[in-house]
């Protein structure tokens, strides 16, 4: 009788952390419609909500996008991303290391429709799925959201930190998006 009570109860809790697991998972698609043409001519960021931290981590995309064509340009956006909190020489020296090897398909593989297949063209209107989990915003000022990446497994993390006094977002962490993935169709010799 103690032990079917306690099987049940072990089973009650494990079908209530499977509900939890299942609903805890939202994915936003922020869809870029005034962006046109090839995402790197971007010259300035669309307009987007700096009270919404999935929004905030999507231009961040279009912020590295940037770099193939301006540098310069690249950092001022990220820059403007980062809020009081600019990028350092170290910061700007890693982001140029990922991109020494020309490849800017590791950016545009954040697109919805850009896998190794089409050379990682994506699809139009740009978009990008920005995921959030239960555990995205433990943190009052901080948040951990990840992106959808056409080139890997599992997406990839962007931190954010809330400025209280404005509720605005802003970007902390995203080396996570500029790691290796799989190659174009068209570079891979095994493909």
């Amino acid at each position: 009788m103690i032990l079917s009570s306690l099987f049940e109860r072990v089973k009650s809790l494990f079908k209530t952390a499977e509900k939890k697991a299942v609903t805890a998972l939202n994915t936003k698609t922020i869809t870029f419609t005034t962006v046109t043409g090839d995402p790197t001519d971007l010259t300035a960021l669309p307009p987007f909500n700096r009270q919404d931290p999935r929004e905030v981590a999507a231009m961040t995309v279009l912020a590295l996008c940037r770099y193939t064509k301006n540098q310069e340009e690249c950092f001022a956006m990220l820059n403007d991303l980062r809020g009081p909190d600019p990028l350092s020489n170290i910061d700007k020296e890693f982001i140029r290391d990922r991109f020494a090897d020309e490849h800017d398909y590791v950016v545009r593989s954040y697109f919805v429709g850009a896998k190794p297949d089409n050379d990682y063209t994506p699809s139009r209107p740009l978009q990008v799925k920005v995921i959030e989990q239960s555990n995205s915003f433990d943190n009052t000022t901080y948040a951990r959201l990840w992106i959808q990446c056409g080139g890997s497994d599992s997406p990839r993390q962007v931190t954010l930190r809330k400025k209280p006094s404005t509720g605005e977002w802003f970007v902390n962490q995203h080396q996570f998006l500029l790691a290796g993935i799989r190659l174009p169709k068209s570079q891979d010799k095994w493909a």
